[in-house]
């Protein structure tokens, strides 16, 4: 139990003073994304390879927290040298060790190579991925064991707590926090220094702060990764911000979804007690502070921060009207702070660093770094963190390296389901909380999802509803029925049933829903209908009037044939047909039966590209190569070989 300042320092030269900057550490991301691909293995031959080598007292091997470079993993660091490999194996791992461990020798097939100047990147900041970040906040995730507290005091973890705790007034912490210009990273883009003004203002002796960890939008991970590798920095800025507005006790409802980064909180938590950071009279400073972790079930609405509450209570997580708002009567009807992960991550950094510090970083409006998840048709997935104001062209291209496969870009989603999707001619829009409202999309919480020429915009439209319409509460007639019934047209639209009109009554849909749904998830529903329209209008209108669409994606539009000409009968489509709706054996010409087709396209994917035999067709005529008898609708009793089915064809 630490009870003073001068006692945490202390031990933070102690747990310095026993750490070798000399000795070789090798750091194996262990977030979830790289155990999906097997860094449990990788870890695992490694502690083997060890101490089968006879190195344990010379090496430290650690699992830590999520780098960002999903794409690569499993990722290596291996200090003091900062060697970074990717995409390692437990096969990798002998040779890592007798080779650069033992020999400093590095393996150039395990790293970065960039393909534009054919040269390696020894050091993971010299990545192009990395440097071209600015990453304040999952920079020391693969420098922590998230289980390991020492790890983050060595890195100067709980020093801002100390420093407000002793050096600053709860006023002056708010006031430091208005200066930083700080907005919330959950969606909303709220100012977090008035916030937490409002809640210290607001009368009564118990008051809660709550992290807000029910990150729900597809693709997004970016508060995982931080909850999973470094939970420490989101307790520290929420015990400052408990300070800050006089509160006592605090929650963090993390959704059950996130097992892993349930698991490190609830380490951290523990840790975190038995240090005297948490309990009764921190550090000797008479503030007493606790938490407890809830954990959510999954519900997207719960996002929002009055339904978050509701849950909380045991109620039905359903948003209700402010006012009054949470910074007055929230839990329990109790003053109450609400902010997501990342927020909560950024507080220590402002006090620490000052408010100026982290007004060098952003816009006018929109102040430090945000964290991005990076997902899609984009050659480099995985987690970014820039400043506020980076162009979208600069994360797609200079850090995503742009879209593979030779496809050309077409948009890119920005805000989760209910956000909007942004066309070429937007890519050097500044990314901040202003300027993406302006081109109809809103940052939210962070996701971007990248799409390619392939890509339909109207299918866009239609899983985001299809989404909307299954995680909205239903408490408010125009967000239950309107997101309902533009799903119902966009559907049909993908089907071939669009007709006239339809356009024009989901423009009039989705304006009634935004200007008058209860909360933000009905407000901003529309905006993946609105952003497609507005700048794909010509892709509803083919879908529409030409019962066609033009990037062969909606499988109610498509059909696929087999040119007789062209099948070599290798059988590789009719084996991967899961509705063995392919027709053919050896040495027989193989047919598409359409009664049974589905339309995944699986036949086209797979027909070797040498015979190129499978056609697809939105909208077209079928090809005057498919004979009659290759369209049939139902199997035949006798299928003609392979020879006089070429004979008939020519």
């Amino acid at each position: 139990m630490i009870n003073s300042p001068a006692e945490l320092e202390q031990l933070r030269q102690e747990i310095l003073a026993k750490r070798n900057s000399d000795k070789a550490r090798i750091s194996i991301c262990a977030g979830a994304s790289c155990l999906a691909t097997g860094a449990r293995k990788v870890i695992d031959a490694f502690n083997a390879e060890i101490e089968k080598e006879g190195l344990t007292t010379d090496v430290n091997i650690k699992g830590t927290g999520c780098p960002g470079f999903c794409e690569r993993g499993p990722i290596v660091v291996i200090d003091p040298e900062q060697i970074c490999y990717l995409q390692v194996t437990p096969q990798d791992v002998p040779e890592i060790v007798s080779e650069t461990i033992k020999k400093k020798k590095v393996l150039d097939r395990l790293l970065y190579s960039d393909a534009a100047t054919n040269e390696n990147a020894i050091r993971e900041a010299d990545i192009p991925f990395y440097k071209h970040q600015e990453r304040n906040i999952i920079g020391n995730n693969i420098k922590i064991d998230p289980k390991c507290i020492d790890d983050y005091l060595a890195l100067g973890g709980y020093s801002a707590l100390t420093k407000a705790l002793f050096q600053m007034t709860s006023e002056q912490v708010v006031e430091e926090v208005k200066k930083s210009g700080l907005r919330g990273r959950g969606g909303g883009g709220f100012p977090t220094g008035i916030k937490w003004d409002a809640a210290r203002k607001a009368p009564g002796n118990t008051k809660y702060v709550i992290v807000n960890a029910d990150e729900g939008d597809p693709g997004a991970f970016m508060d995982r990764a931080v909850l999973e590798g470094n939970p420490h920095s989101i307790l520290e800025g929420l015990i400052i911000g408990a300070y800050a507005i006089g509160s006592h006790e605090g929650y963090m409802y993390v959704r059950q979804e996130y097992p892993l980064a349930l698991e490190n909180v609830g380490v951290a938590i523990k840790q975190a007690q038995e240090y005297g950071f948490l309990g009764r009279n921190i550090l000797g400073s008479n503030f007493d502070f606790d938490i407890k972790v809830h954990r959510g079930a999954g519900a997207f609405v719960c996002g929002e921060e009055t339904a978050l509450l509701l849950s909380l209570e045991g109620k039905p997580g359903e948003p209700r009207s402010r006012p009054p708002y949470p910074a007055t009567s929230g839990l329990w009807g109790k003053p109450t702070n609400i902010n997501n992960v990342e927020t909560w991550a950024n507080v220590p950094l402002i006090i620490n660093n000052g408010a100026d510090w982290f007004n060098q970083f952003g816009t006018a409006r929109s102040k430090g770094t945000k964290i991005f998840s990076l997902v899609g048709k984009i050659k480099n997935t995985g987690l970014v963190e820039v400043p506020m104001g980076t162009t979208l062209r600069d994360i797609i291209y200079k850090i995503g390296d742009g879209i593979p496969g030779g496809k050309k870009f077409k948009a890119i989603q920005t805000g989760g389901p209910a956000g909007g999707c942004i066309p070429e001619e937007h890519l050097d829009i500044a990314v901040d909380f202003d300027e993406l409202i302006k081109v109809g999309a809103i940052m939210g919480s962070g996701g971007m999802i990248v799409m390619d020429e392939d890509t339909c915009m109207v299918d866009v439209a239609r899983y985001f509803l299809n989404f909307l319409t299954q995680e909205s509460c239903g408490k408010c007639s125009p967000c239950r029925e309107g997101v309902k019934q533009m799903h119902r047209i966009l559907t049909n639209i993908t089907e071939g049933r669009g007709k006239e009109g339809d356009i024009e009554l989901l423009e009039e849909l989705a304006m009634s829903t935004r200007s008058a749904s209860l909360c933000a998830l009905g407000r901003s529903a529309p905006n993946p209908v609105l952003s497609t329209i507005r700048y794909f209008r010509h892709e509803y209108e083919t879908h529409i009037k030409e019962k066609r669409c033009p990037s062969y994606t909606c499988q109610g539009l498509v059909s696929y044939y087999i040119d007789p000409a062209k099948c070599d009968a290798c059988r590789i489509c009719a084996r991967e047909c899961s509705s063995q709706a392919i027709i053919g054996g050896k040495n027989l010409i193989h047919i598409v039966d359409q009664s049974k087709c589905n339309s995944c396209g699986t036949c086209f994917e797979v027909c070797p590209t040498r015979f190129g035999a499978v056609i697809r067709i939105s909208g077209e005529s079928v090809p005057a190569a498919i004979p009659d008898e290759m369209r049939i609708v139902v199997r035949p009793k006798h299928v003609p070989k392979r020879a006089q089915q070429k004979e008939s064809a020519i």
